[in-house]
């Protein structure tokens, strides 16, 4: 079993459950169909970081507040906002079976959310690599809505991206995003490399660390 059928049973909230060979087979059926139907893109951009308090700093002209995020991005010089989409076309397929197929919608809707991640995290490696070229190291990406950095940052980070131009990404006056497979972030960078998942927190059993959110 592949990591992203491991990560769409986990989205599916099976736990430590077998699962069956039908959604094993709804699985393999929805990542197909969704390789040929996703239009991956993603956009990011580098900003000096200035941190005036353990929850308050400043990320290009936003002035953000959050401890949480402030943790996690404590010793940084640079971060880096990110934005990724799987477009229009997912949204339209997951819609699509909806009408017809709940039990395959929701499969879908758990699939998409794996193979979100999975580009989110090729996209980390290879930013990763070349921050290295300037000897720094990556913290794990953080996104509007954990731990205490309020969803209506989403705003500053879609409009410091140009998102709508750059990856067809939009978003509703609640902050959702528009194509709802879609993520923005934002991923500290420091001197010291520190050992923590790119994944971030959720998977990471060190409850001690510093950073958590």
């Amino acid at each position: 079993m592949d990591d992203m059928t491991k990560e769409a049973i986990r989205y599916l909230g099976y736990g430590k459950h077998a699962v069956d060979e039908r959604t094993l087979a709804l699985i393999s059926d929805s990542f197909r169909n969704l390789e040929e139907t996703a239009g991956r893109k993603s956009i990011y951009r580098i900003f000096d970081f200035n941190q005036t308090a353990d929850d308050e700093f400043t990320i290009g002209t936003s002035a953000i507040q959050s401890s949480s995020l402030g943790r996690n991005l404590k010793g940084c010089r640079k971060v880096i906002l990110f934005g990724a989409t799987l477009g229009a076309g997912v949204d339209r397929l997951i819609t699509r079976a909806s009408v017809t197929d709940m039990a395959g919608a929701v499969v879908l809707q758990a699939c998409a959310a794996a193979l979100l991640e999975e580009y989110c995290d090729r996209c980390q490696t290879e930013i990763g690599m070349e921050m290295e070229k300037e000897g720094l190291h990556l913290r794990p990406r953080f996104s509007p809505g954990y731990g205490d950095f309020d969803i209506r940052f989403q705003a500053p980070l879609i409009q410091m991206l140009d998102c709508a131009k750059t990856i067809g990404l939009t978003m509703t006056d609640s902050y959702m995003m528009t194509p709802t497979k879609s993520v923005t972030a934002v991923i500290g960078a420091s001197d010291t490399a520190e050992k923590c998942h790119i994944k971030g927190c959720e998977v990471c059993e060190k409850k001690d660390c510093i950073y958590r959110r």
